[in-house]
């Protein structure tokens, strides 16, 4: 169910952005706007603007903008009711029942029963740690190097050696059995009860809201297997979530170190890299590479040093670079894994492994000539070949001569050869895009925003006049009258351009403002609303006086009014309507004439 028009109204007046943005951000005024560090991604000179009029908020460095209600769904990754609700319990707000079936409503209390006994059992785990048979458990962690501190902080505890003890706490709080069947952490059938973990150090799974989700246990002595991990709940998705981004998300650093396992990332954490995270028990899915990119857009994997670890970095990468982010791979060796090797060399020779990263691109062709016997003229000629091959993967010509000029020099190859052996070979075998495979094994092609320079010059073309009229009409709505008689919604791009466009004009019509962050709330969909948020942050470069202002907006008018009028005479010669095709032209041929003014 949706809020009332009303009701989001009141909470926006009774939450101003700049009052709550500054429970998480450093503000600090300049000029008409608030200017603080992004919390969403890391940088070291404030780029994230805050604008008290409007009620928004933009990061001139990662681009995300919207209003009081986007900032808090991305802030604490929570729903736009969620948000709603968090908003109104923060200013006194009574919202309005919302209208649930009964299903709903049993859906929702079993999902908050399900957070309610992980939390129950995270909190019974670390307090067997404290007993004399958890000593092992706690033996364990400080023997791996790990602080009271860092145990205290990530919440590491022990599973009891009997095989019901969890059971028999969690029916003393009067859970039933046909619940606990569904939590993952015990089993039941007609022999009984049987706890998913005991005689393990436990490790709880939290969620980006700091939420226990589920548990991974490492066994104390021989027991198969070593380490166990929950089963998938209504809450715990396994390939959604990564351990550690709770505390990784609040790093400020603007890049994630992607490891394998609870270890590698609670050493990390002590040594200072609290930017550090791990899939759980499983390779890297496309949904966790959708889920970093929402946080960061460089990615520095340090698996282990072996084999499995080459072929999971292998499989990472494409799908990391699908979404948009930058791979970096660090040399363990000669340590098998980050635990290990914070254990031995310490954080700083650690940071220096950061510091000289191999680049994705080499880190693959590194791989690839390594199946080769480069002493053999034949499979040196094969190497090369194969990676003329890669280079077909890079769409944009200046990348790709880039690359080839950095292989060339890297592995003492002609420049002007290896470039004519990559020629060659795409007249041979065609142009090509990169693609990978998704964790449920279909193939996927990644897209880019702009394919090429003409989808470039598309968007400046269509888009960006779009996005500044509605920016100075946010800025200055005496311009509707003006506007209104010359170019209507039905100008502006279908889907998001034109809705906003709309949205705009009636709270002209209707108040004489433009509510910016209002209409950013009629999307419940972030990256929606990060969309739209964007569309009121674009302004005319640099300072310019009331007559340039005047002028560059009538231009934009322009535009708008011949991207539309094109579009309506493609669609009337489509349609064989000569008479619409020639009424048409001719208001193309008055809209070019620039003595004829539109405002």
């Amino acid at each position: 169910m949706r809020y009332s028009d009303e009701t989001i109204a009141e909470v926006f007046a009774r939450n101003d952005i700049v009052d709550v943005v500054g429970m998480y951000v450093h503000l600090q005024k300049k000029g008409a706007n608030y200017w603080g560090l992004c919390p969403f991604h890391g940088e070291k000179t404030p780029s994230f603007s805050v604008n008290g009029n409007k009620q928004m908020f933009y990061c001139f460095g990662c681009h995300k903008g919207g209003n009081v209600i986007t900032f808090l769904m991305e802030y604490e990754n929570i729903s736009f009711q969620e948000a709603v609700k968090e908003l109104a319990d923060r200013s006194g707000i009574d919202l309005p029942e919302v209208r649930e079936t009964e299903e709903d409503k049993r859906n929702r209390n079993f999902i908050q029963k399900l957070f309610e006994v992980n939390k129950l059992a995270a909190e019974y785990f670390f307090k067997m740690g404290k007993t004399e048979r958890g000593q092992m458990a706690i033996n364990y962690f400080k023997k791996r190097g790990l602080t009271d501190e860092t145990i205290r902080h990530w919440g590491l505890g022990y599973s009891m050696p009997y095989s019901d003890d969890l059971y028999k706490f969690l029916k003393s709080k009067d859970y039933s059995d046909e619940f606990l069947k569904e939590t993952g952490l015990v089993s039941i059938n007609e022999k009984g009860a049987m706890d998913k973990f005991w005689n393990r150090a436990m490790f709880p799974i939290m969620d980006e809201r700091d939420r226990v989700i589920a548990f991974g246990g490492r066994v104390m002595g021989d027991g198969e297997p070593k380490y166990l991990n929950s089963p998938e709940t209504k809450v715990f998705d396994k390939g959604n979530n990564l351990y550690g981004l709770n505390y990784a998300r609040h790093s400020g650093k603007n890049a994630f170190l992607l490891c394998e396992g609870y270890m590698d990332v609670i050493s990390l954490h002590q040594a200072g890299f609290t930017n550090a995270v791990a899939s759980l028990g499983t390779a890297l899915t496309d949904r966790n590479a959708l889920k970093l990119s929402k946080y960061v857009k460089e990615i520095y994997l340090t698996y282990d040093s072996d084999g499995a670890g080459t072929k999971a970095a292998l499989r990472a990468i494409p799908m990391l670079e699908a979404r948009g982010i930058t791979v970096k791979v660090i040399n363990m060796k000669p340590h098998k894994d980050p635990d290990e090797f914070i254990k031995a060399l310490g954080a700083e020779e650690y940071q220096k492994r950061i510091d000289n990263a191999e680049s994705s691109f080499f880190f693959e062709i590194r791989i690839l000539a390594s199946g080769f016997n480069m002493e053999d003229p034949k499979e040196k000629n094969d190497f090369y070949e194969s990676v003329a091959r890669r280079m077909l993967d890079f769409s944009n010509e200046l990348e790709r001569s880039t690359y080839e000029e950095a292989f060339a020099k890297h592995y003492n190859v002609d420049t002007r050869k290896f470039h004519e052996l990559v020629i060659e070979t795409a007249r041979r075998e065609g142009p090509r895009r990169p693609s990978y495979r998704t964790d449920t094994g279909e193939e996927r092609i990644p897209k880019k925003k702009f394919e090429n320079a003409a989808e470039k010059k598309l968007d400046d073309k269509i888009l960006q006049p779009q996005r500044l009229l509605l920016t100075c009409l946010s800025d200055d709505p005496t311009l509707y009258a003006r506007l209104a008689p010359v170019v209507s919604p039905s100008d502006f791009s279908e889907g998001i351009y034109r809705k906003v466009a709309e949205l705009a004009y009636n709270f002209c019509r209707e108040s004489g403002s433009v509510n910016a962050a209002r209409i950013v709330s009629c999307f419940e969909d972030r990256e929606e609303q990060e969309k739209v948020g964007v569309i009121f942050q674009t302004d005319l470069p640099g300072e310019v006086n009331d007559a340039e202002r005047s002028k560059a907006i009538e231009d934009t008018v322009r535009k708008i009014k011949l991207n539309s009028v094109e579009d309506q005479i493609n669609a009337a010669i489509e349609a064989g309507d000569g008479q619409k095709v020639n009424e048409l032209l001719k208001l193309q041929v008055s809209l070019k004439n620039r003595s004829n003014k539109l405002l």
